[in-house]
């Protein structure tokens, strides 16, 4: 398999404009569309492109929901061909390819990508090249100029894509976004939530009892696993590791905040941040990893709130999730969430519906494509989630706060856009 060309990062402000616009309607075209063609009682087919750790999740899913939601798994491809031989032999597909290209030139309706996230744009761009609808693993994108590129393809194709953060089918969110637009919690200032984990004493997404010297699988295709990332010799680490390697992933910031993120942006009806902190570091693994093993962020919105995240990787003790307002303060739990004053009178609350669940994930997915359901992580708001982490992380990196210039639509230092202290009273802006 030849190396693919690396996608651009030169996107015009017209171009990033029309995105942001446009995405919605864009979707509701492709629902219709889809509808169309599918039929609501027709055979939805599906492959997969990567089927390591995350992507036997979804081999699994899949294979509990072919007969519940009329699929037929059709192909199956990753670099390793051991792994594509035996994901196809477990969801009854067909096929196993070790090329992933294969799976684009058969008749298939949409196709499940979970990859480290360096592959994530091309793969999802030359699929809607070939016709098909995605499921892509979130992040969407390993970055900003390749998330632009993919929602402007999504838009120009007409196709669906569902953003892998399976939080969005628990409905909690949705709900939450409700109460604060009829006022339940007054003017919204400021968010927390946490993705937290004490990881044991190989650290965060170590493989206990991995070599230096494992030999290469023969049948691994580790230049195509590379694909655009810097040309290394074969190293176990980084191909079982990856989320360690700003090569491959964004770590704490991409694999997890990119969960919790969602979440607020939903609920608080935001999309882009103005200025990102991130702040963290290899404090307690430094292990040859590029990524911090305990990270934290905070996000200052348009509308005139702060979101904080905590990520420590060392210590599991959290913070409540919840959404603070002039009127009161929302609390999600278990069971949905609950608002409450200042003295702890109970002002509205939510029994949920759903959770953060694969198989939900993907059932809307197919009722999208067959019926114009609306998709619970449509491509925008995979594009602002990669906006704001990635924001954080090259706020860490830089030691410098990061901003987001609306005009332009590209990250800048913070120094480089005007401050202003009051919320933007545009009635569009987030």
């Amino acid at each position: 398999m030849s190396e693919p060309a690396p996608t651009s990062s030169n996107v015009s402000r017209r171009s990033f404009l029309q995105v942001a616009g446009a995405a919605a309607a864009t979707t509701g075209m492709t629902a219709a569309s889809y509808a169309r063609v599918l039929g609501a009682n027709d055979r939805i087919r599906t492959s997969f492109i990567g089927v390591g750790g995350m992507g036997t999740g979804h081999l699994n899913a899949i294979k509990k929901l072919t007969g519940p939601d009329n699929l037929q798994p059709v192909s199956v491809a990753d670099c390793w061909q051991k792994r594509a031989e035996e994901g196809a032999a477990r969801v009854g597909a067909e096929n196993a390819y070790q090329d992933y290209r294969r799976v684009l030139d058969e008749e298939v309706d949409y196709v499940t990508i979970a990859t480290p996230e360096h592959w994530h744009a091309k793969m999802t761009i030359d699929a809607f090249d070939a016709g098909k609808a995605v499921y892509c693993e979130k992040p969407m994108t390993h970055n900003i100029p390749e998330a632009i590129e993919v929602v402007n393809k999504q838009k120009e194709t007409g196709l669906a894509l569902q953003v892998g953060v399976q939080g969005m089918s628990d409905d909690s969110y949705s709900s939450a976004a409700k109460a604060i637009e009829d006022g339940v919690l007054g003017q919204v200032v400021q968010a927390q939530i946490e993705y937290v984990r004490r990881y044991g004493s190989q650290g965060p997404w170590r493989k206990p009892g991995l070599k230096d010297d494992m030999p290469k699988p023969e049948d691994l295709d580790w230049n195509a696993w590379l694909g655009k990332a810097p040309k290394t010799d074969w190293n176990p680490h980084h191909y079982f590791e990856w989320r360690c390697y700003s090569m491959y992933s964004g770590g704490v910031a991409t694999d997890l905040f990119i969960h919790r993120i969602t979440r607020i942006m939903k609920a608080c009806n935001l999309l882009y941040p103005n200025r990102v902190v991130g702040m963290g570091g290899i404090w307690q693994w430094p292990d040859g990893r590029n990524l911090p093993d305990n990270f934290e962020m905070i996000c200052e919105y348009p509308r005139g709130m702060t979101v904080y995240v905590l990520g420590t990787q060392s210590n599991r003790v959290g913070v409540d999730h919840l959404i603070r307002g002039y009127r009161g303060t929302l609390y999600f739990t278990r069971e949905g969430w609950v608002a409450k004053d200042k003295d702890g009178k109970v002002l509205a609350e939510h029994k949920k519906s759903g959770a953060e669940d694969i198989h939900l994930h993907h059932t809307n997915l197919h009722n999208h494509l067959r019926n114009g359901e609306e998709l619970n992580c449509p491509p925008e708001l995979g594009l602002a989630g990669v906006v704001a982490v990635n924001l954080a992380n090259e706020s860490w990196r830089s030691g410098r706060m990061m901003a987001w210039d609306k005009d332009k639509g590209e990250m800048v230092s913070a120094d480089q856009i005007k401050w202003d202290p009051y919320p933007d009273t545009d009635p569009d802006a987030a």
